[in-house]
């Protein structure tokens, strides 16, 4: 019963370092996108790569949250 227990909690948190490293992986990515996108706007003023850069910032901030999330639950 313990050694189950256990073994559940380690999984868990295998699972959880997982969903970190993609979720930093995912930030990482999206931040390139909106770093080009808004760069091309500012510097170009392309209003497409403006509307781009609006939609990997929102993006930016649900994979921020949802690791925040993670990073909580990873350090209890």
């Amino acid at each position: 019963m313990i050694f189950r227990f256990l073994l559940s909690l380690c999984i868990i948190n295998l699972n959880n370092e997982n969903i970190m490293k993609e979720l930093i992986e995912k930030i990482q990515e999206t931040y390139a996108a909106f770093e080009a996108d808004a760069t091309a706007q500012a510097e170009k003023g392309n209003k497409a790569a403006g509307t781009r850069a609006r939609k990997a910032s929102l993006e930016l901030e649900k994979a921020m949250k949802a690791f925040r999330k993670a990073s909580l639950e990873a350090a209890k």
